[in-house]
């Protein structure tokens, strides 16, 4: 069988998230849960469709960012809606500056996300406080919106959430306006939107109604009055956006796991449930030797995307159409370090050097380059939390988090033991680290 070049390329790309009820992109698929340390996705669906399903669940998820957290919220998707359940699924930074978010920004988001959804459906909420509110700050905000009782509630205020992200002065004057109105904001929204939603739904047939906010994990990390955004958001208003009356799924910043205040995010927002962790794909176990389950199901990852319609057993023979080697196919899961954005973002780069099979030398340079530009933006002091890391497989704190963790210079995994650490294996390569090592031996 020879490779579709076209196909391929388009199916490698890492900027693309599967969506798995889209039966093209379920072809691609690989199921990591049996090397992940559990069926996380099956637990929060678990939750709202057996544990609570009449009763509003608010779950966390998070993890490093492409380490394919919104492929696998894209199923949760798609398998509550098989259980006949709606499902509204939003990517919060396309209506968030995901540098400057409040409260309101995020209620706001939710409630135009869930009518738009519901109106396609042919559910049209007529929210009386909103209306009233969208004539209160139309004129500062200089917007016409459409006030009749024809006007679909979505349309208004996806015009003033469009025009606030556009301008911070905008947003300022509108968070000084929403601010001491968040409570009336938030029974607005559970009366006047998700309680009757789900009650229209439910006559449907349907069992309720699910919010899934994607992308809150990239807010910015930035610190205003000693609190970082995340820490303001999830925790000193956790309470609020834990309120919702209907089933909600936020996805957080790795960041706030390792916050000294953890237990009160866990409480405030959880319920006292802690996140649920989506780790990497590991490539080796924590003494070092070769993990075969996972590196199989890694070139499962990159073959799948050149030969969809054959089965994973058949596809090992045709490894030579796309890699010189089975070596040089292995070379290149290892390095990522079980990073999925990662091992396709060299994949990508492969092509864009040569036609497959690719080549060990061509495999090499990418690598090299991949290598340089993390060595780049390592400090001094970077390098001896990274050994240490090694030494000990733990994480401690934000302060190595930051520099660690986000900055993908060290990767979590998880074992019939529990969670470990592991530096990432372009950077095990490098000079600087390989003396670090032999200093030490």
């Amino acid at each position: 069988m020879k490779l579709d070049f076209s196909r391929f390329y388009k199916a490698c790309n890492p900027a693309k998230t599967l969506s798995v009820g889209n039966p093209e992109d379920r072809q691609y698929y690989i199921d990591f849960s049996s090397v992940r340390g559990g069926k996380i996705i099956e637990t929060i669906g678990r939750t709202i469709t057996r544990i609570s399903p009449d009763e509003p669940t608010c779950q966390l998820f998070t993890g490093h960012i492409g380490c394919g957290k919104s492929t696998e919220l894209l199923r949760l998707k798609s398998e509550l809606e098989q259980q006949e359940f709606h499902v509204v699924y939003f990517e919060s930074s396309q209506d968030l500056d995901m540098a400057d978010v409040d409260i309101s920004d995020i209620l706001l988001a939710i409630a135009r996300q869930v009518s738009e959804s519901l109106e396609s459906t042919d559910i049209h909420l007529k929210p009386g406080y909103f209306f009233n509110l969208f004539n209160e700050v139309k004129d500062f905000l200089q917007t016409p919106i459409d006030l009749s009782a024809q006007a679909e509630f979505s349309v208004g205020i996806g015009k003033i959430t469009a025009k606030t992200k556009e301008s911070p002065n905008l947003r300022n004057q509108l968070r000084q306006y929403l601010e001491p109105r968040t409570e009336g904001i938030l029974k607005a929204i559970n009366q006047e939107i998700l309680l009757k939603a789900t009650q229209e739904l439910k006559q449907r047939g349907k069992k309720g109604l699910v919010v899934i906010v994607d992308n809150l994990d990239r807010i910015d990390s930035r610190i205003d009055a000693g609190r970082s955004l995340p820490e303001y958001l999830f925790i000193d208003r956790g309470a609020q956006l834990r309120r919702l009356n209907c089933h909600v799924v936020y996805t957080l910043p790795l960041a706030l796991n390792f916050s000294n205040e953890y237990e009160e995010l866990k409480n405030r927002l959880g319920g006292g449930v802690a996140p649920k962790v989506l780790p990497m794909v590991p490539v080796r176990t924590r003494d070092g030797g070769d993990f075969e389950q996972g590196m199989f199901l890694l070139r499962q990852l990159v073959l799948v995307r050149a030969f969809p319609e054959v089965p994973p057993q058949e596809r090992q023979q045709l490894i030579t159409e796309v890699f010189d080697s089975m070596e040089t196919l292995d070379r290149i899961c290892q390095i990522s370090g079980g990073h999925v954005r990662n091992l396709l973002g060299l994949l990508y780069n492969c092509l864009q050097q040569e036609d497959p099979p690719f080549s060990r030398q061509c495999l090499e340079y990418v690598i090299k380059g991949y290598r340089d530009d993390l060595v780049l933006s390592i400090e001094d002091e970077n390098w001896e939390l990274l050994f240490q890391v090694v030494q000990q497989q733990i994480v401690r704190g934000e302060k190595e988090f930051q520099s660690l963790l986000r900055s993908m210079f060290v990767f979590e995994y998880r074992d019939e033991t529990g969670r470990w650490f592991g530096i990432n294996p372009a950077l095990a390569e490098t000079d600087k680290f390989k003396s670090l090592t032999q200093a030490v031996v």
